[in-house]
């Protein structure tokens, strides 16, 4: 569904569906952005994630006092990674790859690394695995 609701968005309105600059856009942060377009795209992945949530509930994860604080801090190093990258996942990733773009094959990778280096290490100081 998200390689679909790209590729619309890239067909239908000439624009990469890119969560980080639509929500730049959608805030007005972005030069040249549709505003009004890339806000109503992020309203449709609320109210369909809604939607799904209404159909098939999940049990969402609770959280502990400290983690907040952990989530908020994980938040904000994404955001500036994406600023950083020129892009996040969805945008390199799905939207990026689809278009044979060689900057975000590379920022795939490199998000594909990094993820699996954090998992290792992760693992390794919590012990888990062994």
């Amino acid at each position: 569904m998200i390689g679909t609701a790209a590729g619309a968005y890239l067909v239908l309105a000439g624009r990469i569906a890119g969560i980080s600059g639509m929500i730049a856009g959608a805030l007005g942060l972005q030069k040249g952005g549709a505003q009004g377009l890339s806000a109503l795209f992020l309203a449709g992945l609320f109210l369909t994630s809604g939607v799904a949530l209404a159909i098939k509930p999940v049990p969402l994860p609770s959280l502990a006092g400290g983690d907040t604080l952990l989530l908020v801090l994980a938040g904000l190093l994404v955001g500036y990674g994406t600023r950083l990258g020129s892009g996040c996942t969805s945008g390199h990733g799905v939207c990026g790859l689809g278009r044979l773009s060689p900057r975000s094959m590379v920022a795939t990778v490199v998000f594909m690394l990094a993820g699996m280096a954090s998992v290792a290490l992760i693992r390794t100081i919590a012990g888990v695995g062994r």
